[in-house]
């Protein structure tokens, strides 16, 4: 899988694709990490990126012209891989594990980090997709595209064992079951006996009631 990342400031991926799980994925090929810097398609010594918004109002706009030859490009880069584009901005649709997945099987993803107040509204005529990862406001796009990037790399083959996966928080529409660990009692507290049973049955049953319970008091619009 490749995902391009179109950012003005790509050198913030640096040390984010040093973490493990991104790190071994790249190591092994199934996973390419495309860095497209913005800049570089803007025309003019000053590279003008950005720009006051018609009809007045605070904060700079990203213009149209250099984020869509950078996009060309990304996508010039890689012809013959059906693409999927999105738009990282507050104005698009939460994103959810179920996008993971989905996004997880695109031959080539593409992600463009917005910036400033915004961007130029014609670019998204340009892209497939707006995604947001929540309901409030951050300083670009980068964070967020490092978050799908995250969470579509985990879902890659090899990444981490299938079964790791499969039993999460959110994959079946409710949060995964308490978890616990050694030791058995800590400061009072004691692991569930079911837990310590060795019942497989049981102890699947009362993961299912757990996380329902769970669910029910931390998430109930779940």
């Amino acid at each position: 899988m490749i995902i391009s990342v179109l950012s003005i400031f790509p050198e913030l991926f640096e040390s984010f694709l040093l973490s493990p799980v991104i790190a071994r994925q790249i190591k092994s090929g199934s996973l390419s990490v495309n860095l497209v810097d913005i800049k570089n398609y803007a025309g003019g010594s000053f590279r003008h990126i950005d720009d006051s918004p018609y009809g007045g109002g605070p904060g700079m706009i990203l213009r149209c012209a250099p984020v869509v030859a950078a996009l060309r490009a990304a996508k010039e880069a890689f012809p013959l891989l059906p693409s999927r584009t999105a738009a990282l901005t507050p104005a698009g649709c939460v994103y959810r594990q179920a996008d993971a997945r989905r996004f997880s099987l695109v031959p080539h993803l593409i992600l463009i980090c917005g910036h400033y107040e915004g961007m130029d509204e014609r670019i998204y005529d340009y892209v497939d997709e707006r995604i947001s990862v929540g309901d409030y406001i951050l300083t670009g796009g980068e964070v967020p595209a490092m978050t799908v990037i995250d969470s579509v790399t985990r879902l890659l083959s090899g990444a981490l064992r299938k079964e790791s996966t499969e039993e999460e928080s959110f994959e079946k529409n409710i949060l995964e079951y308490p978890q616990y660990t050694r030791p058995a009692v800590f400061e009072g507290r004691r692991v569930p006996d079911v837990l310590l049973s060795g019942n497989h049955a049981a102890i699947e049953a009362w993961r299912q009631d757990a996380a329902l319970a769970l669910t029910r008091a931390l998430r109930p619009d779940l």
